[in-house]
């Protein structure tokens, strides 16, 4: 039996848009979760920005007649000045739809000042959008940024151009990224959405090992497979590169962003948790506290502190009438931080996981990706060669595995 109670949408998801009515049915139709920058030097070099025109294209889960982006300055160093924004839908070539453009407004203004640390969201935007459309937002910061409150591993393009305010406008870019920047939620009013489903992770949530620019995550898999099935959600993917369950580094820990990556969400029915892997990897491994150069703070934590960290997650979910689904770590025997102290952890934790009850639902999204005659290693063509990150193939595997009927009206 899953028990599924919506949640009041939380007042830091109303930020500064209008006032929401009865019969409005927002959901989060698009995520990206913000990190602080990571350094000011090497492949984890903090962007910055000034008198420029950043675009980012991103995919809807769910559509729907309305819609407000939700910017975000959340590590900023100075308040973050946008001077003018628009969306705009984009069709299967990447073009811009003809008479689809609209202005992002903040209060009615043509821009607006985010100060530091904070979200903000635009006004309410009439623009009927279907579900995995793709879309084009586009903004002019006329003022030094500082270092970007950006997602690293944002898998699809983002266009920086030459000095100048270009919103509107043709233009080719002086550079491009693979990152997010400044841009946190898109929120859509959805007449028949069911809900938000919310991805809770590290870089296997956030789709590292995919082709980038062709929605492979397995979080996109979910919401494919979904909308085949007539049940009507939004999936926000909110994992993070190198994230952990206690600790900081890529990203504040999952605990300690909890509240403003999945609860200031709207509409919130769901969350699947699978995140743990660089804890334990970094904890007990041979290249302790550190990812891919960078080095981390590592607390010398243990399973038991894990199984606690698990917890909280649960019961601050709980405590908004979320049904919280979670999958046990993920195999990654034969990955650069594996040693047999951390796979000895790794069995302990999904013991609890898969054991104990607490979670409302189990989904094995590490059987998914695990040889099935050592399910401590990925499974040959399922990872990126790594064995530690998936493949598209992989990815596509994990999300097939997901059970649908944990999501449909009978589970209630």
């Amino acid at each position: 039996m899953f028990t599924i109670v919506r949640s009041l949408i939380p007042a830091a998801a109303l930020l500064a848009a209008a006032p929401l009515a009865a019969q409005d049915n927002w959901v989060a139709s698009w995520t990206a979760s913000p990190h602080a920058p990571l350094t000011t030097e090497g492949p984890f070099a903090a962007a910055e920005y000034e008198d420029v025109t950043i675009s980012q294209v991103l995919r809807l889960s769910e559509g729907g007649d309305r819609l407000r982006v939700r910017f975000t300055n959340r590590y900023g160093d100075r308040p973050l000045h946008i001077g003018e924004a628009r969306i705009v839908l984009l069709d299967d070539d990447g073009a811009e739809v003809p008479g689809s453009s609209r202005p992002l407004t903040f209060g009615g203004a043509t821009g607006g000042v985010v100060p530091r640390g904070a979200p903000f969201a635009s006004d309410v935007v009439a623009l009927v959008t279907g579900d995995f459309d793709k879309v084009k937002v586009e903004f002019y910061v006329p003022e030094a940024t500082g270092p970007c409150t950006c997602h690293l591993t944002g898998l699809d393009t983002l266009a920086v151009s030459a000095p100048g305010n270009h919103v509107g406008e043709a233009w080719e870019p002086a550079t491009t990224g693979m990152h997010r920047a400044f841009l946190s939620v898109v929120e859509v009013d959805s007449d028949d959405a069911l809900g938000t489903i919310v991805t809770f992770g590290d870089s296997i949530t956030d789709g590292v090992g995919s082709t980038p620019g062709e929605d492979r995550r397995w979080p996109d898999v979910l919401a494919e497979r979904l909308e085949e099935a007539g049940l009507e959600y939004a999936v926000a993917n909110a994992g993070i590169s190198g994230n952990r369950v206690l600790s900081p580094g890529m990203g504040e820990s999952a605990l300690a962003r909890f509240d403003e990556d999945v609860l200031s969400l709207p509409n919130v029915t769901h969350m699947i948790v699978f995140v743990g892997v660089n804890d334990i990897g970094n904890r007990y491994g041979p290249q302790r506290g550190g990812i891919g150069g960078l080095a981390l703070d590592q607390p010398e934590i243990d399973a038991e502190q894990m199984i606690a960290g698990y917890r909280q997650l649960i019961a601050r979910a709980h405590a908004e009438g979320i049904t919280v689904i979670g999958s046990p770590i993920g195999p990654y025997k034969g990955a650069m931080y594996w040693s047999e102290e951390g796979e000895a952890a790794r069995q302990q934790i999904n013991d609890w996981i898969v054991n104990s009850g607490e979670f409302d639902a189990v989904t094995r999204l590490d059987l998914a990706f695990a040889e099935p005659d050592d399910p401590a290693t990925m499974r040959e063509g399922y990872h990126m060669g790594d064995f530690l990150h998936g493949s598209d193939t992989g990815l596509r595997a994990v999300g097939e595995s997901i059970d649908l009927a944990l999501f449909t009206p009978e589970a209630e």
